[in-house]
């Protein structure tokens, strides 16, 4: 993080001041000097004062004229001098003002944001990037609490900055947004300190005293990581899918051969027995055939996906998916809306996704008092100067528990008792090869939300999926 560099202002006008005010008045006491010497030399032994001064001589006027020259000359330098002084003070305001303007557009212009707190615990000072990144404006002049809230980490740690001078470099906290976006938010906090005042003691004793610094305000500057931390995330599941991929592949297909020798055999025994050993085979043979299609969908996830590239048009293909589900599940209410666009994918693979997407919305309200809703709605957006298919598939079902939320795409994990755990892998895998990404969270209203994000353009750099940074 970049910190911003003070501008100290020059001290030749100040030196000049007090040169000038020295001079002043040194010319001054030459002054007085002057005119003490000029009555003592002009009076006479046994005159009186008043009776030298009135007798008007030429050496009393030539003292006289000397004076008044003197006098002028003081005058002349006076004013020569107090014309420098203007001239100086208008450079010293001159410089100043420079150097506010300067530091404000450095500040304006920074990308780290920056925010100043005062001992009172107001923000005296911030920037663009600072507000940016909280998501909210304008914060100046307002309590650093009610911007970001008592229980918010940045605010425990400013209180703590501001309450003990406790320092904080690359610290990283959560930011919830006035829009319900968790930010990740890289900071650094120092406090400011300030001589505390004489105590009366020290001032009466005329003592030297160490000065005690006293916290006189905080400055926190800032980063958001949201994106970087998303990218982040990205980069480890696709890792850690190559990885799962290439380790498994030989296990899977091993497991797949004894399945087939099981149920061969099984259905040997089916044919040639009868009563409870018929049954029996019967039994194994069901057993072989969930076990088959458990390893042949992990196959599926493990093998690495073969996209062709081809023009998708995606509303035709959601109303697809959405009367497909109103047909398998009557039960539930199904129904699309909102603006769909064409886009480069595969669409074998962002169809098996939707799939994916609207059974498990379907299988979610399954539980629940109310009858089931599922709703697809579509929407395209410009995210870091790219645009961008979103495709949010939301139902009325109980939600996801929060303890889950981070598990949600991993492979085999599932809270239903027949699931296999790789339907939302899979619609994960598809979005990252697409170049784009899924997010699960839970609705304000009520039940859970899935946000698709697809991209209208590919690219091959990774650092331009969405994030949450980015929807401001």
């Amino acid at each position: 993080m970049n910190a911003i560099t003070p501008v100290h202002h020059s001290t030749m006008p100040t030196a000049a001041l007090v040169y000038a005010a020295a001079t002043l008045a040194v010319l001054l006491i030459a002054l007085v000097v002057l005119l003490i010497m000029t009555r003592k030399f002009l009076r006479k032994p046994g005159v009186a004062p008043e009776a030298a001064w009135a007798k008007p001589k030429g050496d009393v006027e030539n003292a006289s004229a000397f004076m008044a020259a003197s006098m002028q000359g003081v005058i002349e330098k006076l004013r020569a001098q107090e014309k420098e002084l203007a001239r100086l003070h208008m450079l010293a305001q001159e410089r100043a003002q420079e150097s506010e303007r300067l530091t404000e557009e450095v500040t304006r212009h920074m990308p780290t944001g920056m925010l100043l707190v005062n001992a009172t615990g107001a923000i005296s000072s911030t920037n663009p990037a600072a507000e940016d990144a909280l998501g909210r404006r304008p914060v100046r002049y307002r309590s650093y609490k009610e911007i970001l809230g008592d229980d918010s980490g940045l605010a425990q740690m400013l209180t703590a900055c501001l309450r003990d001078g406790k320092t904080f470099q690359r610290g990283e906290v959560e930011h919830l947004t006035n829009d319900g976006e968790v930010r990740r938010l890289g900071v650094t906090i120092s406090p400011i300190y300030r001589p505390a005042r004489a105590s009366v003691r020290s001032r009466l004793s005329g003592v030297a005293e160490h000065p005690e610094m006293k916290v006189s305000g905080a400055l926190c500057l800032m980063s958001d990581l949201t994106e970087l931390t998303a990218l982040q995330k990205q980069i480890r599941w696709k890792e850690n899918l190559a990885a799962l991929g290439e380790m498994s592949a030989g296990i899977a297909h091993e497991f797949k051969n004894a399945l087939a020798t099981i149920s061969g055999y099984a259905q040997m025994i089916r044919g040639e027995s009868a009563g409870e050993t018929r049954d029996s085979a019967e039994r194994i043979l069901d057993q072989t055939r969930a076990l088959t299609h458990v390893v042949t969908e992990f196959l599926r996830f493990a093998k690495p996906l073969e996209i062709c590239y081809e023009t998708v048009v995606m509303q035709p293909m959601v109303e697809r998916v959405v009367e497909e589900l109103r047909e398998s599940r009557p039960d539930c209410d199904a129904s699309c809306e909102g603006v769909y666009v064409e886009l480069p994918g595969d669409e074998a693979l962002l169809r098996q996704a939707l799939v994916n997407l609207t059974r498990n919305a379907a299988e979610a309200t399954r539980d629940g008092a109310a009858r089931g809703r599922v709703t697809i709605s579509g929407s395209v957006e410009e995210l870091g100067g790219r645009k961008w298919q979103r495709i949010c598939v939301a139902d009325n079902g109980p939600g996801i528990p929060e303890n889950e939320l981070p598990k949600i795409f991993l492979p085999f994990f599932t809270t239903k008792s027949e699931g296999t755990g790789l339907g939302l892998a899979v619609v994960q895998k598809v979005a990252l090869q697409h170049g784009g990404s899924i997010e699960a969270r839970n609705a304000s209203a009520g039940g859970a939300e899935f946000l698709l994000w697809l991209p209208l353009r590919q690219v091959s750099s990774p650092s331009l999926f969405p994030s949450p940074a980015d929807r401001i």
